[in-house]
This record gives structure tokens, sequence and C-alpha cells, in this order.
């Protein structure tokens, strides 16, 4: 059953986590040529901080639609919840197909190391393909 139904592979579709001047912020980029309808993300962090687990409350964000080459603001994020896996379910409708992938930033992910340019934001942060 499950080899029966399609799941399309996102390619353009990109969570960023960058810091401005105002602190660390998430952000939803559309990179594709199709228009993103009916998104919604679902976040959440969990791990372990000193043998103990921890979980973030879940949190659901709809944004109606993203046009191809924009991008959306998800969440600010606290640099103290970088210590955890930070999980970002995005699902969307193209052309009434329903697509939908998680992205993980694991656990010392966001570090200055690994910050690079993003264009569309004008800033530096940490890019999930």
């Amino acid at each position: 059953m499950r080899k029966d139904i399609n799941f399309p592979k996102i390619e353009d579709v990109l969570v960023a986590i960058v810091k401005d001047d105002e602190g660390w912020k998430v952000y939803l980029l559309n990179r594709g040529d199709n228009k993103l309808e009916t998104v919604m993300v679902t976040s959440k962090g969990y791990g372990k901080k000193e043998g103990k687990d921890q979980k973030t409350s879940t949190l659901r964000h709809m944004i109606p639609y993203l046009e191809p080459g924009m991008y959306a603001l998800i969440e600010p994020i606290d640099d103290q919840v970088f210590h955890l896996n930070n999980e970002y379910w995005v699902s969307f409708f193209i052309d009434g197909q329903l697509f939908d992938k998680k992205y993980i930033f694991v656990p010392d992910s966001i570090v200055t190391d690994n910050l690079s340019f993003i264009p569309e934001l004008k800033l530096e942060g940490v890019l999930h393909e």
C-alpha cells in the first residue's frame, strides 16, 4: 500500500535560522517556481541536557501562500534551545498535490562555523535544505 503513494521530492523549499538585530529567527524560503498554498509548519524541540529529557512546546504556524522567490517568518527562536533537535515539519500544496518534509537542526548545529549568507534575507544564518 505505502509503495503506491507518491511522495514527491522537495528541493526548493528551505528553512533558515538567522540572526538579526532583534535576535534569532526562523524563516521558510521558496526558491522554486511554484506558489505554495496552505502552508502549515509545526515546530518543536527535543533532546537531552545533562542526561535529562527536555522538550519544548509544539507550535503550529499557518501561512496562506508563499509565492516563488519569496520567504516568510515562521517564528523567533531562543538560542537557549540550540542544544536540542529543532524540528520544523512543513506541509503545503502545489496545484492540489500535497507535499511535506521535516527539517531537523541537530543539537549544536546552529553555530558560527555553519553560518552562510542567505541572499533572500540579506543575513547570515544556517540553511537547511
